[in-house]
């Protein structure tokens, strides 16, 4: 029986964990992780620790769990290693220094696994689909594309792929503050550079998974109101812009946003936009 659409959608253990180790950085490129990621996560933990890099890594025990788990002598490789484990990401426990680049080993397993589904997705397109309803019973198409969608996805045609192809393009913006939270944020699988997908530069595009960002880190919260309801507009037409292509694309599309406040005033104009608080400062 052929799998659905849902269900491949649906990440598998082994790429779940392979976009969590993304996040940290490893010694030997990544290999014991893609290795073992078929694994749970916490058996990767153990038998992987070894090849983290420890000099980069700090451990913190924010619920206190494993603190008390491990009482003893061997407490402080116990406890890293117990936090390391947990099956779930704690918010605050493990902390990086410095900006992380994809080891190499572990960016190839996610693209393998993400060209399989795609290839996957394919095979479903290609199979007989129900008969069309008469003219007479289908609902009008909106206008925008050929085809009636608001965000037309791309044709099959190599020139559309290649458009849709994630780019790496030197930093549009100077503003060191804003660039380390599009790097250390989302985290960037490229560094020090934006993203270029459709003709449209994007300020990160998100490890191990098809998530474009743009970044915003000015201070909106000491603007008066009129300042900040010209932002607001200004943004608007920005993120509506880069949102489309995304979504044709293929992607989906985060705005991060340092405060709650600027987070809320974004949304009293548009609620569908996705929006995090980065909490990142100037």
């Amino acid at each position: 029986m052929d799998p659905s659409p849902e269900a491949l959608e649906a990440p598998s253990p082994r790429l779940a964990n392979l976009q969590r180790a993304a996040l940290y950085p490893w010694t030997d490129d990544g290999q014991c992780v893609v290795r073992e990621a078929s694994n749970e996560w916490p058996v990767l933990a153990e038998r992987c620790l070894y090849a983290l890099d420890r000099d980069r890594v700090r451990f913190r025990d924010v619920t206190k769990r494993c603190a008390v788990a491990y009482a003893d002598a061997a407490a402080p490789a116990a406890v890293a290693l117990c936090i390391f484990a947990a099956p779930e990401i704690v918010v605050g426990a493990v902390v990086v220094i410095g900006a992380v680049v994809v080891a190499a080993a572990i960016q190839e397993g996610i693209d393998a696994y993400q060209r399989h589904a795609s290839r996957e997705r394919a095979k479903l397109k290609t199979q007989p689909t129900p008969a069309k309803e008469p003219l007479a019973n289908q609902t009008p198409k909106p206008k925008g594309s050929p085809t009636g969608d608001i965000f037309p996805l791309p044709t099959d045609s190599p020139t559309d792929r290649l458009k849709c192809e994630p780019i790496p393009v030197p930093r549009a913006s100077k503003d060191d503050p804003h660039n380390e939270c599009a790097d250390t944020f989302p985290p960037n699988r490229y560094p020090g550079m934006d993203v270029s997908v459709g003709g449209i530069r994007f300020d990160a595009l998100q490890v191990g998974v098809r998530v474009l960002w743009e970044i915003k880190t000015h201070q909106f919260d000491k603007y008066n109101s009129f300042v900040q309801e010209m932002e607001i507009k200004k943004e608007l037409k920005q993120i509506q812009k880069e949102r489309a292509i995304a979504v044709a694309c293929g992607y989906d599309f985060i705005i991060g946003v340092s405060t709650q406040a600027h987070k809320e005033a974004l949304l009293d104009q548009d609620r569908t936009l996705n929006i995090v608080v980065t909490g990142c400062t100037r």
